[in-house]
């Protein structure tokens, strides 16, 4: 029997860890878990740190092929994802169980900090499918990255091996995957520990304007 595509969210205290839970198709995104995700994302304005992962080998295919051709692609529910994790007061971290794929590195795109088990690559094969990223995606890649490799991603279909990722500023560490979430919660002691106001304080001096 195939499980539900679902999202699990873990609270304790002021961390909030949010999992993409549909091993058994390389967490490949409904509508229903978009949804799910982006009430969690407009939900955790009162979290400290957010931290968004997957069960399995894979972070996300992207977009179910299924719900893909009932229109998923091109549904405006990314982009409030997107946009509700980069509106985060708090800090937010991609801990990447693997590969990230499609519509998935939006929601990457928008978090604070992005780590990555060993072994995760990175494609966004929009080109190829005939579809337009998320209206956010290519100015927050660009930012990240730059425009020419940007462009090697979007245009050219770029696939990038973990070491490429790490090369070009896609993804900011790579950790053995058994300490994956260790990593991340090492990273997120600073700012629970301390005050919200001055963690947000902080974020906000470090986000670049435009």
């Amino acid at each position: 029997m195939t499980a539900t595509p679902r999202v699990t969210l873990e609270r304790d205290g002021g961390l909030w860890i949010a999992t993409l839970d549909r091993p058994d198709k390389a967490n490949a995104l409904t509508e229903p878990m978009l949804s799910d995700l982006a009430d969690i994302a407009e939900a955790a304005q009162e979290a400290r740190v957010f931290i968004l992962t997957g069960a399995g080998k894979v972070f996300s295919a992207g977009a179910d092929l299924e719900a893909v051709r009932a229109g998923l692609a091109t549904s405006p529910v990314w982009e409030r994802l997107s946009g509700a994790i980069a509106a985060l007061p708090g800090l937010s971290i991609a801990a990447l169980n693997g590969t990230v794929a499609g519509g998935a590195t939006g929601m990457v795109l928008a978090c604070d900090i992005r780590i990555a088990a060993e072994g995760a690559g990175a494609f966004y094969p929009v080109m190829k499918l005939g579809f337009l990223p998320q209206p956010s995606d290519p100015a927050r890649l660009s930012a990240l990255i730059g425009p020419a490799r940007a462009r090697m991603i979007l245009l050219a279909g770029a696939r990038l091996s973990t070491e490429e990722a790490l090369g070009w500023g896609l993804f900011d560490r790579v950790v053995p995957r058994n300490s994956l979430m260790d990593s991340a919660r090492d990273l997120a002691a600073p700012a629970l520990a301390a005050s919200p106001e001055h963690a947000m304080a902080l974020k906000a001096m470090c986000t670049v304007a435009g």
